[in-house]
């Protein structure tokens, strides 16, 4: 789950990171109020979780609190669209923070890297907002570091990184700091990305986190309820952030087969099963262990938010979950939404025969294995295509 910059910052001030002095506002006077306390110059940030901010028009300095008020009045409720995110979001709050008298950007990062099954922190003389840019074409300039899970990073360590990476000699004693608490965050908040893209070297010699994105692991959320709110609006997606409101494991993909099953390995093998019959999966979606009739009911209708859906393939096999509480949610749904796409089901496990007798009569369609019903559903779906 992504946090907002805002929070973001906080995550690594708990840490012992320099961040930038600042607050969140949702209106104009609050915006005010925070710009003259911190001196009239400061820097107002919409606070969207998407790529691309200041491009799209939702970063803008400034050198009195007016400006800044009056600035935040026109972005609150203004919808910012860019390359990473065409569909926009709407801000709802900005971050009004002092300004910053950047004389070098870096960019600093620590994320899991599956391979080795060990964090890594990555470094760059070459931070700014054109980073992705920088590793495509130029992926020497990022110096990559594992990190010992036993006993973490050594000194000697991250200053040989900093060479690699080419950082100045003046900044890298900070640096070596700086690292380390990074390391520290991204430990003690569960996190599975700590970045701070620029880490500036300030006019005055002092390294800072001049921006900062925190995502945490979902499965940790429970030991971070202060982040519970921020779920629903965590993805860029409308029915991902829709998914999250309601509870559900929900992925969009890009294609136009819906996709329901209980449990990730099953859900994953029903897409890979429509991808090798022909088809093109439009999410993953697992309803859960022991899902009742409404919220079966609730993720078809979640899945048929998406305008492209051309069909639907619904994949049960009932240990916890009983079938007949799926075959009603089915029921329920196809009363209620009206679908006119196809939809194929496959139902074994716990009360089968039962939910399969309750689906006869109904517009569904019956199959026996998971590969028959992915043949099916894409024979369906593309029938008059």
């Amino acid at each position: 789950m992504k946090l907002h910059e805002y929070q973001s910052k906080a995550v690594l001030a708990r840490a012992g990171v320099p961040v930038p002095r600042g607050e969140v506002a949702d209106n104009a006077e609050d915006a005010r109020r925070i710009a003259a306390e911190l001196g009239g110059k400061v820097v107002v940030k919409a606070q969207v979780l998407m790529g691309g901010r200041g491009k799209a028009g939702g970063v803008k300095l400034f050198d009195d609190a007016d400006s800044a008020a009056e600035f935040t009045r026109e972005l609150i409720g203004k919808r910012l669209v860019s390359v990473q995110n065409p569909q926009g979001m709407v801000v709802e709050r900005v971050l009004v923070a002092e300004q910053v008298d950047i004389a070098e950007e870096y960019y600093l990062s620590v994320l899991l890297d599956r391979d080795v099954q060990k964090l890594v922190m990555m470094v760059s003389a070459k931070g700014g907002m054109d980073i992705e840019e920088v590793a495509a074409t130029d992926p020497g300039a990022i110096a990559r570091l594992h990190v010992d899970p036993a006993w973490g990073l050594c000194d000697y360590q991250i200053r040989h990184a900093l060479e690699e990476a080419a950082i100045p000699k003046h900044a890298r004693q900070q640096m070596v700091s700086m690292i380390k608490k990074l390391v520290r965050a991204y430990i003690d908040s569960d996190a599975d990305l700590v970045e701070i893209n620029p880490c500036a070297w300030t006019t005055e010699g002092k390294l800072v986190a001049a921006d900062a994105k925190v995502s945490i692991d979902d499965n940790a959320l429970f030991r971070h309820p202060e982040y519970q709110g921020t779920a629903q609006d965590s993805a860029e997606d409308p029915i991902e952030a829709e998914a999250a409101r309601r509870g559900i494991a929900y992925v969009r993909l890009k294609g136009d087969i819906g996709i329901i099953g209980n449990g990730a390995g099953l859900v994953m093998c029903s897409i890979d099963e429509v991808a090798a019959a022909g088809g093109r999966p439009a999410n993953f979606l697992d309803v859960g262990g022991g899902a009742k009739a409404e919220r079966v009911k609730s993720c078809v209708e979640l899945v048929m938010m998406d305008p492209g859906i051309k069909g639907l393939l619904i994949n049960i096999f009932g240990g916890i979950t009983r079938c007949d509480e799926v075959a009603k949610g089915i029921l329920e749904a196809l009363e209620a939404l009206k679908l006119s796409v196809p939809v194929v089901a496959r139902i074994e496990g716990t009360a089968a025969e039962e939910g399969r007798k309750l689906l006869e009569g109904s517009p569904l369609v019956p199959a026996t294995t998971m590969r028959e019903a992915a043949k099916r559903i894409v024979e369906l779906s593309y029938s008059n295509s």
